[in-house]
């Protein structure tokens, strides 16, 4: 019976401790066609805005509320599924299975969430290497920005 109960105890444990948790990158579009990026205040890196799922959301409503989180845009619709990314070292602070989306927004832009972002702003597409030359993107966000690029579903 004790057996029995340890192994119900790790199970349960690893469950909860041991297991990915999912995640969104929004690649967000506004009515100019720049994309939105934002400044991190943990590692001061800019990436894609977006985040952990919460208990009880799916996908769609994770993604409208961390785009109005970290942008302050408003969610017009969600175009295609960029990839899902799964590395266990994607992510420097846990492991997560991230799903990327397009998306195009509308509104202007401003961080309500100060405590994640410093900053959120606006860059052309055809020129974001200029714009951002020889920055390294948080987490794997240079690798989810080449493959939007590329217009391939990556699955990773």
């Amino acid at each position: 019976m004790l057996g029995r109960s340890r192994y119900f105890v790790q199970n349960v444990l690893e469950v909860i401790f041991r297991h990915p948790v999912t995640a969104v990158s929004i690649f967000a579009l506004n009515s100019e066609n720049q994309i939105i990026l934002t400044k991190r205040r943990d590692n001061r890196l800019w990436g894609l805005p977006g985040g952990m799922v919460k208990w009880g959301e799916d996908i769609p409503t994770t993604v409208e509320r961390e785009l109005a989180e970290e942008t302050g845009l408003e969610l017009i619709k969600i175009n295609r599924l960029v990839g899902v990314y799964s590395s266990p070292d994607r992510d420097p602070r846990l492991h997560s299975i991230c799903i990327a989306v397009e998306v195009f927004a509308k509104g202007s832009i401003w961080v309500s969430d100060r405590h994640e972002v410093s900053e959120a702003q606006a860059f052309s597409l055809n020129y974001l290497a200029d714009q951002l030359p020889n920055q390294k993107l948080a987490h794997d966000h240079s690798r989810q920005l080449a493959d939007y690029l590329s217009g391939n579903i990556a699955i990773l």
